[in-house]
């Protein structure tokens, strides 16, 4: 079995991962209570714990309820059962560094339309999505320790009894914890984990808590301003690319290279739906009229940014589809375009990789972060400028790119090479071209 690497140096890593352990679980409450209750000033919920201490912070700490129970489990077995139940052709991804391939159901556009469907149909019907947002600390809090346990048990399932080769330890049960054991669990042959809790789960609850958001703005004023329209359409915007384009997800770093463990998993099931979809929480009571001309221009920004991000990740996808014989800016196969990289696998079998070095990708490594780290600003600064909480998610987006770049870059390095070396020669720039 293969054994879990780590990036950074050995006193970074484990001083990373406890830190991050210890501390989002108590941020998301926070983030939540801050937002919501205390006006979305960061100085306001300082105030209130510097007044009453460890015992404030225990008191805003809110107790999961059975209805916040129900909420999670009625859409996570929803969930779960459009994943397993849609029809959708079966794709494979890529090959693992264990020489194995698994095998996807493409159905998230599918599912993606069903959950909207359904979710807006009951809010005229038997739910209102209300109660989701008026209990959402609740839920916030059952999915905290509820998604641990959920690390635990896939930390006990890669010791013992692991879906694939692609698995292993590092010898440190922190390590394990926070990393993952598993590139590829799955319960059964067809139910794979990272797939529920990565698309099915975390990013479905982004577009479902974005229009839980928005309707709860239209029931306690009477109308949605358009600060939050502008913030809900793009995020839906967003959303709906990613699923339409969900097979090319499945050959990026969340899963083709990062294991299942409290870094990916907890972080789409808890930290996705509170910290992604913030923007549209603090909204929510703090409704901000731009003024049309205003709306349009930031609306049209954060469209292109996502079409942009949207074609970058197109390029990649049709020139790994076709060998390279058709990417770049929409001309045919050029001499210096590509290079043909080999590599060997852990099994000791040769294989070649084709790097792109034309198109979007021809301007810097990542380029396509920066289209990213643009949509996030602009579907965030409908809230304009009064707090600094808002664009707490485009700072941590920004953190998170530039990290997986460096790590994306540092295992480019080691698996390709000479050959790596040749493309950042040819592709200077990591992420900014210019700059960085």
């Amino acid at each position: 079995m293969a054994e879990t690497k780590t990036v950074h140096s050995p006193l970074v890593t484990y001083a990373s991962v406890l830190s991050l352990l210890t501390l989002c679980p108590p941020f998301v409450i926070l983030l939540w209570y801050t937002m919501v209750h205390a006006d979305g000033s960061v100085c306001q919920t300082w105030d209130f714990l510097k007044q009453h201490g460890l015992q404030g912070f225990i008191n805003i700490w809110p107790r999961p309820t059975a209805i916040s129970w129900k909420i999670i489990a009625c859409y996570a077995a929803f969930e779960a059962a459009l994943q397993l139940l849609l029809p959708g052709k079966m794709v494979e991804g890529p090959i693992s560094p264990e020489g194995n391939r698994p095998v996807y159901k493409a159905n998230g556009m599918a599912a993606y339309t069903v959950t909207l469907v359904t979710y807006l149909r009951l809010w005229f019907g038997i739910f209102n999505p209300s109660i989701v947002y008026d209990h959402l600390g609740e839920i916030f809090c059952a999915l905290i320790f509820g998604s641990l346990v959920f690390c635990i048990f896939l930390y006990i399932k890669g010791h013992l009894a692991p879906s694939s080769t692609d698995s292993g330890s590092s010898g440190n049960i922190i390590i394990d914890f926070y990393w993952g054991m598993e590139l590829y669990p799955r319960i059964g042959k067809n139910f794979d984990i990272k797939v529920f809790t990565n698309c099915r789960f975390g990013m479905m609850s982004w577009a479902v808590l974005a229009l839980t958001y928005c309707i709860k703005q239209y029931e306690q004023n009477g109308k949605v301003a358009d600060s939050m329209l502008v913030n809900t359409i793009l995020m839906l915007v967003y959303v709906t690319k990613f699923f339409w384009w969900e097979v090319g997800y499945w050959n990026t770093m969340d899963i083709a290279h990062d294991r299942a463990g409290f870094y990916i998993c907890w972080g789409c099931l808890v930290w996705v739906p509170s910290v992604y979809t913030s923007p549209g929480m603090y909204l929510v009571n703090h409704p901000v009229n731009l003024g049309l001309q205003l709306a349009l221009y930031i609306l049209a920004a954060g469209v292109l940014s996502i079409y942009v991000n949207y074609d970058c990740d197109r390029q990649r996808q049709e020139f790994r589809r076709t060998d390279g014989k058709m990417f770049g800016l929409g001309k045919g196969s050029i001499k210096g375009d590509l290079i043909v990289a080999s590599y060997t696998t852990t099994s000791g079998e040769t294989k070649t990789s084709l790097l792109l070095t034309s198109g979007w990708w021809g301007l810097s490594r990542h380029f396509h972060y920066v289209p990213e780290i643009l949509a996030a600003f602009f579907w965030t600064v409908p809230a304009l400028f009064n707090h600094f909480l808002p664009y707490f998610y485009v700072i941590f987006l920004t953190i998170l790119l530039f990290d997986r770049a460096k790590r994306d870059d540092d295992r480019c390095g080691s698996k390709y090479g000479k050959y790596w070396k040749l493309y950042c020669e040819r592709v200077r720039y990591r992420i900014v071209p210019g700059i960085y």
